[in-house]
């Protein structure tokens, strides 16, 4: 390997692993980055992997470790992809990853690594469309009042489809068809995939030491709703979406996830079912609008690759908070219209 270039291990091939090998490729190709791919994991290495050569694919986790200088962890998950970056970082290793889930679940065994800035993430919440940043840097110079936010695509697409007639089984079922949905729906329509991006963004912004139980036991899904629920928003041209807020109330900073109606005016309101949307209001900044694409391999794969990028320039992740953002004062908050 030539010095001075970084060696970039894969922990995952599927559509996001594959995109991003293709984006990375292409910046290698016009040197436009000093790094190269390196291992490959995936669970089957007879199987093509768009451009990435089959002597790169490997299925042992250790290769690729060995091998690397960054590790990108695209596998997903909260066991195995969460000891395989925990291991890289204690090696001195720079991690990426897009996975929300496990830094959700198991934070503080990260942070120490977060803290020192080996550790980037962007592509965890809303893909490609950039929040941790702007939240971690640019906001940083506003106090926070409240922050809501639609986090799951495949929730937005289900309402969208109710809002034109069909059932919530129907409109599961097409999501499924179409690739939006797992076999196995739970996280995202019990809420869970939003309450995860959630909790990394409240982290973020008001309170660092936020237990992810918290933030679960106030979550509330989407599975319950009904077309009279959608038709009702509809009546006075609302809609109905899954939200994620943060906000004070009671003397606290709430963080919760639920069903919510969305008057015709709200800034959210707009977002087509394809799109994630932040609104995030500051002392200073005032109201500040964030949407773009939430999913998809190219999107993702976007993200992905500006972490590696600035981890291949070894600057530092994400800035984390270092105390609880204090509670504003006489503040009237957004009200969102509860559902079901």
């Amino acid at each position: 390997m030539t010095r001075g270039v970084k060696r970039i291990g894969l922990l995952g091939a599927g559509t996001v692993g594959t995109a991003l090998a293709e984006l990375l490729q292409k910046r290698i190709h016009a040197c436009e980055v000093s790094a190269e791919l390196g291992k490959v994991l995936v669970r089957d290495t007879s199987r093509a992997r768009g451009s990435i050569p089959t002597s790169k694919l490997t299925t042992d986790a250790d290769e690729v470790l060995q091998d690397a200088d960054i590790v990108v962890e695209l596998i997903g998950g909260t066991d195995l992809a969460g000891d395989a970056m925990l291991r890289a970082l204690q090696e001195g290793k720079r991690v990426v990853t897009a996975n929300k889930a496990v830094l959700a679940e198991r934070w503080n065994e990260f942070k120490p690594f977060l803290e020192e800035g080996t550790l980037y993430f962007e592509a965890a919440v809303m893909a490609g469309t950039p929040i941790i940043g702007p939240l971690t840097n640019a906001l940083r110079g506003s106090k926070p009042l409240e922050m809501h936010a639609l986090l799951n695509g495949t929730c937005n697409y289900i309402l969208s489809e109710m809002e034109v007639g069909k059932d919530f089984q129907s409109a599961l079922a097409e999501a499924q068809r179409l690739g939006y949905a797992e076999a196995d729906p739970t996280l995202d329509i019990e809420g869970f995939d939003a309450a995860h991006k959630l909790t990394l963004l409240a982290r973020l912004t008001v309170l660092p030491d936020l237990p992810w139980e918290e933030v679960k036991a106030r979550t509330i899904g989407i599975s319950h709703l009904t077309g009279a629920h959608i038709t009702e928003a509809m009546e006075d041209g609302g809609r109905v979406r899954l939200v994620g807020s943060v906000y004070p109330k009671e003397g606290a900073w709430r963080v919760e996830v639920r069903p919510a109606y969305l008057a015709a005016s709200h800034p959210l309101a707009g977002s087509a079912s394809n799109r994630n949307g932040l609104l995030y209001r500051g002392d200073a900044i005032g109201e500040v609008l964030i949407t773009g694409a939430g999913a998809g391999a190219e999107p993702t794969a976007s993200a992905v690759l500006a972490d590696v990028l600035c981890a291949v320039a070894e600057r530092p992740g994400p800035n984390l908070l270092s105390e609880a953002a204090a509670l504003p004062e006489d503040y009237e908050v957004l009200e969102l219209g509860p559902v079901g």
